[in-house]
């Protein structure tokens, strides 16, 4: 260990020369500062994560099966009542999805239909993200569709009498008329009941969503269904639920949970915060590098502190040790200067919300940069400056040593 305090001493103690001081400090804030927005940045976009996982579930079921080939099961409302029926679940409903024209007031706009039950709301809190009108599937003598802010604004629809939706989709059998080409098409008509937004692209751009019967009228379906939406029963673990569903579809369905479903966009966010992460590093070595500047000097001005220890017995090995740990040290205290000054931003903007992202915030769900700190990604960042320091005390120790030998030589 004495090593270990010949560096502190040196680490703390005030050099005979003044740029020296200097020097040292100004690594050690490179270090700080590159390892604070390490912290910063890696909890941005898990706030980010955190906020898409939050509107996810809003209308994600907790547990989807789509047929493991083939576009659709058979009989989807005979498969939703065995699911249905066992404990792990509080409701199974079958769903049918498709792509559709629909036209409004002579506006055309191609959408991604949804056909849903009525008791839809059993799996789905869909309802909670209207924003105009009321999420309904039935009016008076009509079908009722619930349009998405994307589609709403594409086709300048809104809730109420005021123009009917039509919808047209390709027979599934029969022969194309050339003579007649609306004779290809199965359509129907509608009244728009509501306009939703979820705050993500993927929900809120094309879809439309009607009545179960209107899109099994629309695609010549009977008892088909695209996929079966489950809700877990209170108490349930998400794994004892994947368990029941997957005894039940066999290999004929697959069974997707929340972060299955949207696999894509939450991979997306994960290589957008690796790669930053990546390119975050490369900044925090080249600030690391300030140190080898450091010890270089440090080690010019301990030259006869150097002579003495060896005079007094002190090995090439152990001289090199106080340089490499003195290296190390350097590094470790710009590193968790570092990630308190980071935890301590994250911290404050979680509570105050000082960024703010840009744009009008009446068009915004969130007006702030979303921040989360995550244990896992504060010890990743310690582990890296510390090995970082590790190599840049390394290199200070050989450093030393061919300093020593030169000193020798002379």
């Amino acid at each position: 260990m004495v090593a270990v305090r010949i560096a502190l001493r040196y680490l703390f103690s005030r050099k005979s020369h003044n740029a020296v001081n200097i020097i040292s400090w100004i690594s050690v804030a490179g270090v700080a500062v590159a390892t604070a927005a390490i912290v910063c940045v890696l909890s941005v976009f898990n706030g980010f994560s955190h906020v898409t996982m939050s509107r996810l579930s809003v209308v994600d079921p907790d547990i989807k099966i789509v047929p493991a080939a083939g576009k659709c099961f058979a009989d989807g409302d005979s498969l939703a009542a065995v699911l249905g029926a066992l404990p792990e679940f509080a409701a199974a409903l079958p769903v049918v999805e498709e792509r559709a024209l629909a036209i409004y007031a002579g506006r055309q706009l191609p959408v991604t239909l949804k056909g849903v039950p009525d008791n839809y709301h059993e799996v789905s809190s869909i309802g909670s993200t209207v924003i105009d009108g009321e999420l309904a599937f039935e009016e008076g003598d009509y079908a009722c569709a619930s349009l998405s802010v994307g589609v709403a604004v594409s086709l300048g629809a809104h809730p109420g009498y005021y123009d009917p939706l039509f919808l047209y989709a390709p027979r599934r059998e029969g022969r194309v008329n050339v003579a007649n080409p609306t004779g290809s098409f199965t359509a129907d008509t509608l009244l728009v009941s509501a306009v939703y937004e979820v705050a993500q692209t993927e929900y809120d751009a094309d879809r439309a969503v009607v009545p179960l019967a209107v899109a099994r009228n629309l695609l010549n379906y009977s008892a088909e269904a695209t996929a079966i939406e489950l809700k877990i029963a209170p108490g349930v673990g998400e794994a004892d639920a994947v368990k029941a569903a997957k005894s039940v579809v066999g290999g004929y369905g697959a069974v997707q949970t929340r972060l299955m479903q949207q696999e894509e966009s939450f991979r997306m966010i994960s290589v957008e915060k690796w790669l930053t992460f990546v390119m975050l590093v490369f900044i925090l070595v080249i600030a690391s590098f300030n140190i080898i500047s450091t010890m270089s000097m440090l080690i010019i001005e301990k030259r006869d502190n150097i002579a003495t220890l060896k005079a007094l017995g002190a090995t090439s090995s152990m001289v090199s040790g106080v340089f490499l740990w003195e290296g190390w040290l350097i590094s470790l205290l710009g590193g968790v200067a570092g990630i308190v000054a980071g935890v301590t931003l994250c911290l404050a903007q979680q509570t105050f919300g000082f960024i703010k992202l840009g744009g009008d915030p009446s068009q915004l769900n969130i007006t702030e940069y979303p921040v989360r700190l995550l244990g896992g990604d504060i010890a990743a960042v310690m582990l890296l400056v510390a090995g970082v320091g590790f190599v840049i005390g390394l290199i200070a120790s050989r450093i030393s040593v061919a300093k020593s030998r030169e000193d020798d030589a002379a």
